[in-house]
């Protein structure tokens, strides 16, 4: 099988590369993105192909890959809520109008696709457990920026479940809830709102500063340890009997539920136990503060986020296992 992942070198792509290149010697990767940073380790690889590309301006070199592929994977996104309220315009141009233009041409050339969804199309629904034919997708005003993200995803998923139904396109959407690990975001950068929260906080202690809490912390998520996530991911791409083809997936760990305040108070407890970072984390204080002030007037935010996995359970045969403070721990294994 022929695999082309656009964004190869982020936390998804890389981990996914990863996993491939060891276990599924039978399936060669096309891999694009602007960095390989990531996946360095793997460049020297026969099964994998590394190209240098910006897929919002050399698009037309992308869709040749496209041609040549049997499945795509268009995992390029921005996936920090500061950019969402700072630079909304950025994150519509890769996360939507560059995905719309791959996502076109994989019905054109008959090509199967899976593309990364989100659980923020959920938005602000009040379910329990979100559930992917069911659940409705609630953003807010206009004026609240934040929801570009999640709007850009949503009408992706609709553009291809319409491509499906239309002209017979082979696809999968999958929806990761809070997907954690080693290469998820880069800890160096000491700028709050720089990384998405799990590795901010480690961030914090590395550098000496505090934890903020946004909005008192109580919002509650779910983890998922990525290696968890990668294995509903080979599931989907070897799509045994179909089970995954023009099928949505909500693709977390619902038995890892923490509210963030919680999260914080474990990450700099689990921190105390590294020499690199004990002495840093006994000193961190974790604050409160208003969402406003932290990422602008144009944040909003949900309280909880649960996925209903009984879809990925029933037709992947897949189920997550590892809970959330060894994943904590295996990233502190990694970064201290």
């Amino acid at each position: 099988m022929k695999i082309l992942i656009v964004g190869a070198g982020g936390f998804i792509g890389s981990h996914l590369s990863e996993e491939i290149l060891k276990n599924h010697r039978d399936w060669t990767i096309t891999a694009i993105d602007i960095c390989e940073a990531k996946i360095l380790h793997l460049l020297n690889d026969e099964n994998l192909r590394f190209f240098n590309i910006d897929v919002v301006k050399e698009y037309e070199a992308v869709e040749e890959y496209v041609k040549n592929c049997d499945v795509v994977l268009p995992l390029a996104a921005i996936a920090s809520p500061a950019v969402y309220v700072t630079d909304p315009l950025r994150v519509f141009e890769l996360d939507f109008e560059s995905n719309l233009r791959i996502v076109k041409w994989a019905a054109q050339y008959k090509k199967r696709v899976i593309f990364p969804s989100t659980c923020e199309v959920y938005g602000m629904c009040e379910d329990e457990e979100f559930r992917e034919e069911e659940s409705n997708c609630v953003t807010g005003p206009i004026n609240k920026q934040r929801w570009i993200y999640s709007c850009s995803k949503q009408m992706l998923d609709r553009v291809i479940y319409a491509y499906g139904i239309r002209d017979g396109l082979h696809y999968t959407l999958f929806r990761p809830f809070n997907w954690i690990g080693s290469r998820l975001d880069d800890i160096t950068n000491p700028n709050n709102g720089s990384s998405r929260v799990v590795t901010q906080f480690l961030s914090n202690i590395f550098h000496g500063k505090d934890i903020c809490l946004v909005d008192g912390g109580n919002q509650i998520r779910s983890f998922t340890d990525i290696a968890d996530a990668i294995g509903a991911l080979i599931k989907i791409i070897a799509n045994e009997n179909n089970c995954a083809d023009q099928q949505i997936f909500n693709i977390g760990n619902p038995y890892n539920q923490m509210s963030i305040k919680e999260l914080a108070h474990n990450i700099v407890e689990l921190a105390k136990e590294y020499d690199k970072t004990k002495a840093l984390a006994e000193k961190t204080k974790i604050l409160d503060i208003n969402s406003s002030e932290y990422y602008g007037k144009g944040y909003q935010d949900v309280s909880k986020r649960v996925p209903s996995i009984q879809k990925a359970e029933s037709l992947l045969l897949w189920k997550p296992g590892i809970g959330v403070k060894e994943s904590l721990r295996k990233m502190l294994d990694v970064y201290c």
